[in-house]
């Protein structure tokens, strides 16, 4: 028997959609034992940045070539209802729209579980643009939109 801590587990892809897990520590909450708005976004944040890591979408390595970088450019956000200390939550991610320089991409997160037996308790949508070094936009990579394309449509993404 190893006394070895388990590795770490990645989020999945169920079909179309992106399963991430996290759950609430003190240091999310404010005095209340409510998540704090703003976290709302980390979660999300980490669930996307997860999903384009399992869809093979290297956003490091395009940094480091000079080729560049995501940025978020629009964002909306809905709070229905409070997470709380110790709360195990789902962020769920779907591909909603691929373009040559953004991708849309609608996030929940959920209480529980599951996708379909858990509360709801906030929804959002991101679109992120692919911006050059010199912050302006640029088309991303060619094999991204493929890969994005992939994940929309629930396919399998070779990596």
């Amino acid at each position: 028997m190893s006394d070895a801590p388990p590795p770490f587990v990645p989020g999945a892809f169920v079909g179309a959609a992106h399963h991430y897990r996290a759950r609430v520590y003190f240091e999310d909450t404010d005095l209340s034992g409510i998540v704090y708005h703003a976290n709302y976004l980390r979660y999300m944040e980490r669930a996307r940045s997860d999903m384009l890591r399992l869809a093979g979408i290297d956003q490091r390595s395009a940094m480091e070539a000079g080729e560049g970088a995501w940025a978020v450019t629009d964002l909306a956000i809905k709070y229905r209802s409070p997470a709380k200390l110790d709360d195990d939550l789902l962020v769920v991610s779907i591909v909603e729209a691929v373009r040559g320089a953004s991708v849309i991409i609608a996030q929940r997160i959920l209480r529980g579980q599951d996708a379909f037996s858990s509360d709801t308790l906030t929804e959002g949508r991101v679109t992120a643009a692919f911006l050059s070094p010199e912050g302006r936009p640029r088309r991303q990579p060619p094999g991204w939109v493929q890969r994005f394309t992939a994940v929309m449509n629930g396919e399998t993404i070779p990596c």
